[in-house]
């Protein structure tokens, strides 16, 4: 655990202004989502942010605030608030040391195994509240229960060595230089080179995609050809790694 969520004694702040109920139902973020009394769980996530409240909001209300606009709260009362355990499931600023605030979310908030669920709620549209003149995610901690949700990847370091039958010594790779402009011919040819070189693999860089210099379809196939005749010309295992995260793939 990192120092900034490491356990600590919980402290009060210095000062806070927790009136219960504003007029037309509506309540103060701190007078639902601020408690200094409640203790984490293991099965919590935990943030720590650094927070700038903008005047006149005080550290506590706009603390509550990034609990509330990230878990369950809205900035009124709604009746619908009646048919779900709001206790149960809303987040909790725990702690406040200096200008920075200590929340918990309880892990039912989140999908299992979904990085983009996690950080859409935690760092999603709570930077744009206007009672926030600056905010920042310093430190998180997702509960281990959490974390063995997420299988990890699909391929590891020893299917590489599995198909490769190269157990003795480090797997050397490569991407190919130029990243852009190449065509799929004289990519392929690189490959090639880089491959009989002593290679094992080579891949393609993040930018490159599918631009009209290099469709990914053409690339595919050149680059195939250029790995399977590295491939019969040394005896070994080769590989190139395809970027497929583009649209039109």
């Amino acid at each position: 655990m990192t120092e900034l969520l490491a356990p600590r004694k919980l402290t009060q702040p210095p000062t806070a202004v927790l009136s219960d109920k504003y007029t037309a139902g509506v309540r103060t973020y701190a007078s639902g989502y601020y408690d200094p009394d409640y203790v984490p769980k293991d099965t919590d996530l935990l943030c720590a942010f650094r927070i700038t409240p903008k005047p006149p909001t005080d550290m506590i209300e706009a603390a509550a605030a990034v609990a509330a606009e990230s878990s369950t709260g809205t900035w009124t009362e709604v009746w619908s608030n009646q048919l779900t355990d709001l206790e149960f499931f809303k987040a909790r600023v725990y702690d406040i040391q200096g200008d920075i605030a200590f929340i918990a979310y309880p892990m039912d908030l989140f999908e299992e195994n979904s990085v983009v669920n996690i950080m859409s709620s935690i760092v999603g549209n709570v930077f744009g509240m206007k009672a926030l003149a600056a905010l920042r995610l310093e430190d998180m901690r997702i509960p281990t229960a959490l974390v063995k949700t997420f299988p990890g990847p699909h391929v590891g370091i020893y299917d590489e060595r599995v198909w490769a039958n190269k157990w003795e010594r480090p797997l050397l790779g490569g991407t190919v230089k130029p990243k852009l402009g190449l065509s799929p011919k004289a990519y392929s040819t690189i490959i090639y080179e880089c491959l009989m070189g002593g290679l094992d693999t080579t891949k393609d860089d993040e930018n490159m995609n599918s631009q009209p210099f290099s469709r990914w379809q053409d690339r595919f196939r050149y680059a195939q050809e250029a790995v399977e005749r590295a491939m019969v010309e040394t005896g070994e295992y080769k590989g190139h790694w395809h970027n497929v995260t583009a649209g039109s793939t």
